[in-house]
């Protein structure tokens, strides 16, 4: 190692925050339907589906689909889902 004056540190790009003030958890634009599509599948009862009308999505049924696919999976929730031209069906699954 040599001295200390060949390490020249180059001035930060980027700001620094404390750790502590870093916001925790991701608020993504599917966040209210995800969180409402959730509260009424843990309230379906065996052998029922949610039917939920394409034209209230706030985007694409894939998209929809696929943000409450990975939400369901962080809470070890086993969905499946089919779709017709006008309605998006949900319904928990055993496996």
């Amino acid at each position: 190692m040599g001295s200390d004056d060949e390490f020249d540190p180059k001035e930060m790009k980027f700001e620094s925050v404390l750790q502590a003030n870093v916001p925790k958890g991701r608020a993504g634009k599917h966040k209210e339907i995800i969180t409402q599509l959730l509260s009424d599948i843990a309230q379906l009862k065996v052998g029922s589906a949610l039917k939920i009308p394409l034209d209230q999505l706030p985007d694409t049924k894939e998209n929809v689909r696929s943000a409450l696919s990975r939400a369901a999976r962080q809470q070890k929730i086993n969905l499946a889902t089919s779709s017709n031209d006008e309605f998006l069906f949900v319904w928990k699954t055993d496996k």
